[in-house]
């Protein structure tokens, strides 16, 4: 049995064939065409599942569907993209569209979700029933699975978590609200954070250094690479980090209390540097205290493969 996924980022479309113990047999990618019509994204989505799954000696008939992860608001149920805000489509008929080119069933769901979906298919096997995945890059993006289903809300727009408010009147979000968990626990919102803290403390340490002295060179890793090598700045940076990021997470076990919430994005490979006082601040202000049972909080395994990995498998999401 081989399933096909394709995951559409802003910047790449990225399409693998995986057989059935998940393992990707090859993956291809290409460009997304941003500020391209619908009918051409969808020509390069054809392309490259055709060419993936001719490089493996396979034809559209050797597969039951192919499943598309997308960004922004997918309604899985009439095939359409409501909103997708990095190719400005506005009520793309995506399955529509692919089953008249690639003439075989098409699934789609939030790139997200399919993300989660991914990372929880290949742990299937150890007892977990709810797990949510948080991935940070620019945004939070967020997908959660129940009862091995995901979940997605009433209009398609469920599991948006990066959009919680955990600073009341703080940073504006792209959203339009204020103090959003995404404004601060987004490696855009870490970078900011350094940003702010640097303006603050202008005694030229090692973190200072690091950047050449010029505010503009800071990225996401800055704060963690200047506590490595002891600035105290730096560690102020990353403990306010962790803080946000604990904050958020401490709402999401409170509402959910998954078996496990996996971490993903380029900050996760800061691996237990990051998750070390995140699992400390947890312990201390999670309202299941008592339980013997509590979540686990894990680094995401499959990487950039989770959203084609999901995608590949979303069917079995819904059935």
């Amino acid at each position: 049995m081989y399933y096909l996924g394709v995951d559409v980022g802003g910047t790449n479309i990225c399409a693998g064939v995986i057989d059935e113990k998940f393992n990707i047999l090859k993956k291809n990618s290409c460009k997304t065409n941003i500020f391209q019509t619908m009918e051409k994204v969808c020509d390069d989505i054809e392309d490259l599942c055709i060419k993936t799954l001719t490089d493996i000696g396979l034809k559209t008939s050797d597969i039951s569907y192919v499943g598309i992860g997308v960004p922004g608001s997918v309604n899985t149920e009439k095939g359409i993209v409501e909103y997708l805000p990095n190719l400005f489509f506005n009520n793309w008929p995506l399955v529509k569209m692919m089953e008249e080119r690639l003439k075989i069933k098409v699934l789609i769901e939030n790139d997200a979700n399919a993300a989660a979906f991914g990372e929880y298919i290949i742990n299937q096997n150890k007892n977990i029933n709810c797990a949510i995945m948080i991935t940070i890059g620019t945004g939070i993006g967020s997908g959660i699975i129940l009862d091995g289903k995901i979940y997605s809300g009433s209009n398609y727009n469920g599991a948006e978590l990066g959009h919680m408010v955990i600073c009341m009147d703080g940073r504006k979000c792209a959203c339009g609200r204020c103090g959003c968990f995404e404004s601060y626990a987004s490696a855009s919102g870490l970078i900011l954070t350094t940003k702010e803290m640097l303006k603050a403390n202008t005694d030229k340490t090692v973190i200072w250094e690091m950047i050449s002295e010029n505010i503009n060179n800071v990225t996401a890793k800055t704060a963690f690479d200047a506590m490595r090598l002891g600035d105290e700045l730096g560690k102020k940076i990353v403990n306010m980090y962790t803080n946000h990021l604990s904050c958020g997470l401490v709402n999401v076990v409170n509402i959910f209390q998954p078996d496990i919430i996996y971490i993903g994005g380029g900050v996760s490979n800061e691996g237990e540097m990051l998750l070390n006082p995140v699992r400390k601040y947890i312990e201390r202000e999670r309202y299941s205290k008592h339980a013997k049972k509590q979540t686990q909080i894990a680094i995401a395994t499959l990487g950039n493969d989770a959203g084609v990995i999901g995608a590949a498998l979303i069917d079995s999401a819904k059935n």
